[in-house]
């Protein structure tokens, strides 16, 4: 007697960080990849660009989100909101100058 277990996959997730947050329940999120190439090694940075429905809109410029793949809503837009995984992680540089030199003419 053999048994058929069907295993369900949860949907991949993916972490990115919101990018623009102009359109309403619309949000353009960037998921970073770091690969390394093959024959010279150099570190080449990749980046995917999501367009994401935010039902209640409550993510934010800089906020660091998690999406799951969805049905298409749209044309562009076939990922929906988890959650908000940490507010403002962007980086922000803001009045950062750089340390004067010792015997530097000014």
């Amino acid at each position: 007697m053999t048994t058929t277990s069907s295993t369900i996959k949860a949907p991949a997730t993916r972490i990115g960080i919101v990018e623009s947050d102009a359109r309403s329940k619309t949000r353009k999120v960037v998921v970073a990849n770091d690969q390394t190439h093959p024959k010279y090694g150099k570190i080449i940075r990749k980046r995917t660009v999501l367009h994401v429905h935010d039902e209640k809109n409550e993510s934010r410029n800089g906020d660091l989100v998690e999406v799951a793949p969805c049905r298409p809503i749209s044309k562009t837009k076939s990922w929906k909101l988890v959650r908000i995984v940490r507010r403002g992680a962007a980086m922000k540089f803001e009045g950062v100058s750089a340390p004067a030199q010792e015997g530097a003419k000014a």
